[in-house]
């Protein structure tokens, strides 16, 4: 019994290249800086960030920093970092850091006139 001898396709829709259309393009760039809140600790460690989706590694970190780094690295999932300096607050943060101290400072003022 005779079997034809089909040409190969590819199969199960994967088109053509290795690796096309599985890891999208990445949201940074090697070498440009970004601010950024640590929000968990990997096995190794390092502090977790994520900047639109993309997973990023920054060492000598803990969850809550708010860091400014750099991109050393960029792999397929994944991109790793280093620490630049302090990250800034964003406005809505400072808007509400002054309100607060805005409430304290006349709390404290109505507290010493009924004295």
């Amino acid at each position: 019994m005779e079997y034809e001898r089909r040409e190969r396709r590819g199969g199960y829709g994967r088109r053509e290249g290795r690796g096309f259309g599985r890891f999208p393009p990445k949201p940074v760039e090697m070498g440009k800086e970004y601010d950024v809140e640590i929000q968990e600790t990997s096995r190794r460690g390092e502090g977790i960030a994520r900047i639109k989706g993309l997973v990023c590694f920054v060492p000598n970190t803990k969850p809550g920093d708010k860091v400014k780094i750099r991109i050393t690295r960029i792999s397929r999932r994944f991109c790793e970092a280093e620490v630049v300096g302090k990250g800034e607050a964003k406005a809505e943060e400072t808007a509400a850091a002054e309100e607060e101290a805005e409430e304290t400072e006349t709390g404290t003022e109505t507290e010493a006139e009924t004295e």
